[in-house]
């Protein structure tokens, strides 16, 4: 009983709080959900033909700055990637992608020469929390080197980072070609 309750108030219908007991929503609360969706199987179902490249691979100690946005403690090392998904034979994505090494050591040893790190990540550990974000960004140098935009062009992104019972796993940015449109139902 417990557990439907609590898949009801995780739909937006139920308003529980302990100690007070739980009541119906006048207005249920409307979500959006999103997959977080490997991105060979998404340039398949378009019936494209995929191709993976890992651009570049590097381990390394944390940036400030992704010690800053990840609460990384100082000294923490991280897998850096840049690898580029095609469809039919022309780019489709650009993910620029940090792993914490301390939540993740197995990505140390890890090519990600055959395997991109977005299927290998889903493969390889859960996420308790994710953090999505949506923005376009003006194309710089290696954008326009792997997805063909001008410089300074606006570009779709997607911002994710994902945890596990608050370790930060790892953060992403994917970038898009043109025309890339991302759809959600609930």
């Amino acid at each position: 009983m417990n557990r439907a309750l609590r898949e009801v108030t995780e739909l937006g219908f139920l308003d529980r709080k302990r100690k007070a007991g739980t009541r119906v929503r006048m207005a249920p609360i409307r979500q959006a959900r999103f997959e977080m969706p490997i991105v060979r199987v998404e340039v398949e179902k378009t019936g494209a033909s995929y191709r993976y490249v890992l651009v570049s691979r590097e381990i390394l100690p944390a940036p400030e700055w992704l010690r800053a946005r990840m609460n990384l403690k100082l000294g923490s090392k991280v897998v850096h990637l840049v690898c580029l998904h095609s469809a039919n034979g022309e780019a489709f994505q650009l993910e620029d992608r940090w792993i914490n090494a301390a939540a993740l050591p197995q990505a140390l040893q890890q090519d990600f020469t055959v395997i991109g790190p977005n299927e290998w990540l889903i493969a390889t550990v859960p996420f308790s929390e994710v953090e999505i974000s949506f923005l376009a960004v003006a194309a710089d140098a290696s954008i326009v080197t792997h997805l063909d935009h001008r410089l300074g062009e606006p570009v779709f992104c997607v911002e994710r980072a994902t945890w596990w019972q608050n370790a930060p796993i790892t953060l992403v940015t994917l970038s898009h070609r043109r025309g890339y449109r991302m759809t959600t139902r609930y």
